[in-house]
């Protein structure tokens, strides 16, 4: 089924990387018109960025879109993943700046009212990407894979040098509310050493312990310290899930990311796409729908958290 918001949400507040001020609008939209983003504030040129994998221009601590004009949109995927767990499929997302804003570094403000307005059912047709052939992409520093499989499903390890993270792993089924039970409160995090880095470098200029889990060690600097004892895997998972969501569709399989970040996932979609053996789009049935990531989810599966 495809799906849409029963009312307009707006949010404020500021750019993880740019530290400007920013209001965002999600609106209910027609039947295959997908999410896009469009640029209140461009007088110039095409303002409306469509949210899909060829889009990527930029993955930097970040995913970043871009048209053909230049009009770009970045730090999406937190939004996206929200957007995909909670199973939206049509929302046009208004904004008045280039990046989304951080909100508390994870994505249950966005899952938390976007359940709280509810969502509408506006078609019975929706389309799935299966995976019917494993794909695999990897570098210098990790690697991604799609592989066949009967539902969605997510496996992620990490492996960071302060000791408070260090390595975890984490495998999820990602039906039927997963995504907003298991992961959408986990938040972004980084070193206390590698703040002032990127900060030289023009990022993270809106950080700060509120909206980032900064850690030191075995410290954790953020007040409350860690939401889980493994927030660490579950955002990374969380980022994957939202970088996966520009496939354009639902995907039947599963996803494996061994210190896979933005751009290893992205490379991911891309190779997918180039290898047409490997997936097949088909109309969605009931029985695959009611194993997809947004299926059944409501406002009682949001745990909030401190």
């Amino acid at each position: 089924m495809q799906t849409t918001l029963e009312s307009s949400i707006t949010f404020s507040g500021i750019g993880l990387h740019s530290g400007r001020d920013v209001t965002l609008t999600l609106k209910p939209a027609p039947e295959n018109h997908g999410i896009l983003f469009e640029r209140r504030d461009i007088q110039i040129g095409n303002p409306v960025v469509r949210a899909r994998w060829d889009y990527v221009s930029e993955t930097t601590l970040c995913t970043k879109l871009m048209n053909e004009d230049g009009t770009a949109i970045s730090t999406i995927e937190h939004l996206m993943a929200a957007l995909a767990g909670c199973g939206v499929t049509n929302t046009l997302i208004e904004i008045d700046s280039e990046e989304v804003p951080i909100l508390d570094g994870s994505a249950a403000p966005f899952v938390k009212q976007i359940l709280e307005v509810g969502i509408k059912t506006i078609s019975s047709s929706s389309r799935i990407i299966r995976i019917t052939r494993p794909v695999i992409f990897e570098n210098q520093s990790g690697w991604a894979s799609l592989t066949p499989y009967d539902r969605p499903e997510m496996e992620y390890f990490i492996d960071f040098d302060d000791c408070v993270i260090g390595k975890q792993s984490k495998i999820l089924n990602m039906s039927n509310g997963s995504f907003v039970k298991e992961l959408c409160s986990s938040r972004t995090f980084c070193s206390n050493k590698d703040v002032e880095t990127m900060r030289e470098n023009g990022l993270a200029l809106g950080g700060n312990f509120t909206n980032a889990v900064v850690v030191d060690g075995d410290k954790v600097l953020s007040p409350g310290g860690m939401r889980y004892q493994d927030e660490a895997v579950r955002h990374k998972m969380l980022d994957a899930f939202g970088d996966l969501a520009l496939a354009g569709a639902p995907i039947l399989g599963k996803y494996e990311g061994h210190k896979a970040g933005h751009f290893i996932t992205n490379s991911l979609l891309r190779k997918l796409f180039s290898k047409p053996d490997s997936y097949t789009v088909e109309n969605c049935s009931e029985e695959v729908f009611n194993v997809l990531p947004g299926s059944g989810v409501d406002l009682t599966e949001f745990t909030a958290v401190a």
